[in-house]
C-alpha cells in the first residue's frame, strides 16, 4: 500500500506507524468537569468502521512526521493524505 506523503510523495506504509482514529488529535479537556468519563471514551471506545476513515499514521522510518490518512477500510484505497498539523480538529472525522 503507498501513502501519498504530502511532502515527500508516495511512500511505501511500511515507512509508517499506525496510530489508529485521527480523532486521537482532539484530546478532550482535561480541566472540564466530565473528564474523568471524557478520557475513558477518549481511551476505550473506538469505532471500528467498514468504509472510508481518516486515520492517524507516523512516518517513523522518514520524516517522522504525522499525517491523517484518508482510506477505504474495505478496500484499502489511500484517498488522500495531509500533514496532521494542517488538519483543523473539526475535519478528522470523515463526513463530519
Amino acid at each position: 500500500m503507498l501513502i501519498p506523503h504530502p511532502l515527500l510523495g508516495p511512500r511505501d506504509a511500511q515507512e509508517f506507524t499506525y496510530l489508529g482514529d485521527a480523532r486521537l488529535i482532539d484530546r478532550p479537556d482535561s480541566s472540564a468537569p466530565d473528564a474523568e468519563a471524557a478520557f475513558c471514551d477518549y481511551v476505550f471506545l473506538r469505532d471500528n468502521p467498514a468504509g472510508v476513515h481518516r486515520e492517524l499514521w507516523f512516518h517513523e522510518q522518514g520524516d517522522r512526521s504525522w499525517l491523517v490518512v484518508t482510506r477505504d477500510t474495505v478496500t484499502h484505497e489511500v484517498l488522500g493524505a495531509e500533514l496532521a498539523r494542517n488538519v483543523p480538529l473539526s475535519r478528522t472525522r470523515c463526513g463530519k
